[in-house]
């Protein structure tokens, strides 16, 4: 693999700019918007509230805000698709309104858990009624007349985080949140690009209730999440050395850099610089001997996404690998500990599932086999960059869903093949 390429745009930051640029006064450009499938879930459930759109088109987007007040009851249920990021921060702005909607989600969506920002929610004054004891979508929402509180959260979540600063912009007072670990930020740093009254110290975050966002302009870099399946497969293929351009290197969302830097890889962080308020590098990686590594605490939540292309590094490396502390893997697209495990397992690989991990022994020498994504994009992903290292050929079922967040992932292989 070798030449130089872009992913595309954060999948996080474009959730975000939408919803923000939707609550806010005037006009939002969006540049490098990510068009995949859950980031248009998101400008859907705006469009059916109310909101209008120019684009998507040449990777950017403008958004004609409403201001906080402006949203308007939708006529329809909502459909936040495959999108857990949709469904749980659109929940915390709906919970402020003072009108009853509904959203929903596909079969994947509507079995994962929702309790985790109902109970916060539920606290500040919103209504909530959902499936399997208010815990699942669908989920009907009465809004309005919220309050603040001091919301102390048992897991480090940037959706459960963002959810309640986002409904806390509609509560009298001052509404902080707490975590165990700082999950990724992006939503506090987009808050202060559009204006808004809000104070990060240590792993709390508080935001003043009525705070006004005015529109703006942003850039969303490369997301590191998709570079990160490039990153580990110019790593173990040999002869390789690609540069990735223009990929945001969020402290909160580094660790896959760390993670493979103590596993020997080589890689080189090049023309370093703030993009509408993250920082962004272009990522030059060439292949290189690995070694096993240890993942666990706090590293966890900068690299949940990137686990499972991890674990094919580890399949390669010499030593063992150990991954703990990240069961939050299993309230994904896919329970992704077990879809890992089994599926590496295919390929021959000596993994042992953990509780909330996994550990990969040493010696493995991969072949090709017919694996199954579970119709989750990052095992799809992962196990792509696994047949690539493997000895004959690999067949991987249900592709398309790779889409919600890398859409041309397969056409950025051939060009990165062919150079």
């Amino acid at each position: 693999m070798n030449g130089t390429v872009t992913v595309p745009g954060d999948k996080s930051i474009s959730h975000r700019a939408v919803m923000m640029g939707s609550i806010a006064e005037g006009e939002t450009l969006i540049k490098n918007f990510l068009t995949g499938e859950d980031c248009l879930s998101t400008m859907k459930c705006f469009m059916e509230l109310g909101v209008t759109f120019d684009g998507p088109s040449d990777g950017n987007l403008k958004v004609y805000g409403r201001g906080l007040h402006g949203l308007k009851e939708p006529g329809k249920v909502l459909d936040a698709g495959n999108s857990g990021t949709t469904m749980r921060l659109i929940t915390g702005i709906l919970s402020g309104q003072n009108f009853f909607s509904v959203i929903t989600g596909d079969r994947s969506l509507t079995s994962r858990p929702m309790g985790r920002v109902i109970t916060p929610l539920t606290k500040m004054g919103a209504q909530i009624a959902g499936r399997k004891g208010n815990t699942m979508a669908p989920l009907g929402i009465r809004g309005g007349d919220l309050q603040a509180i001091e919301y102390i959260s048992p897991v480090a979540s940037a959706q459960v985080k963002s959810c309640v600063i986002l409904a806390g912009l509609y509560a009298g007072g001052v509404t902080s949140v707490t975590e165990p670990f700082k999950s990724r930020d992006h939503t506090e740093r987009m808050l202060k690009h559009f204006g808004c009254d809000i104070e990060v110290r240590g792993n709390t975050v508080s935001v003043k209730g009525g705070s006004l966002l005015r529109g703006s302009e942003i850039t969303v870099p490369g997301d590191i999440s998709s570079a990160a399946f490039l990153m580990v497969a110019a790593a173990i293929v040999p002869g390789s050395d690609i540069t990735i351009r223009d990929v945001g290197l969020n402290p909160t969302r580094d660790g896959i850099i760390s993670a493979l830097t103590g596993m020997g890889a080589q890689i080189e962080l090049l023309n370093s610089r703030i993009l509408s308020g993250e920082p962004v590098s272009d990522i030059r990686v060439k292949s290189s001997g690995l070694k096993g590594t240890i993942i666990e605490g706090d590293l966890v939540p900068r690299m949940i996404d990137e686990i499972p292309v991890l674990a094919v590094a580890a399949s390669v490396a010499q030593g063992q690998t150990v991954v703990r502390d990240a069961a939050e893997l299993k309230v994904k697209e896919s329970n992704r500990i077990s879809a890992i495990v089994e599926e590496l397992k295919k390929f021959g690989v000596d993994i042992e599932e953990l509780p909330d991990g996994f550990i990969v022994k040493p010696g493995n020498m991969l072949k090709g086999a017919e694996v199954d994504t579970r119709m989750d994009h990052r095992i799809a992903m992962a196990m792509t960059v696994a047949g690539m290292v493997s000895e004959g050929k690999t067949q991987i079922k249900d592709t398309r869903c790779v889409n919600i967040s890398f859409p041309g992932f397969y056409d950025v292989l051939k060009i990165l093949g062919k150079e």
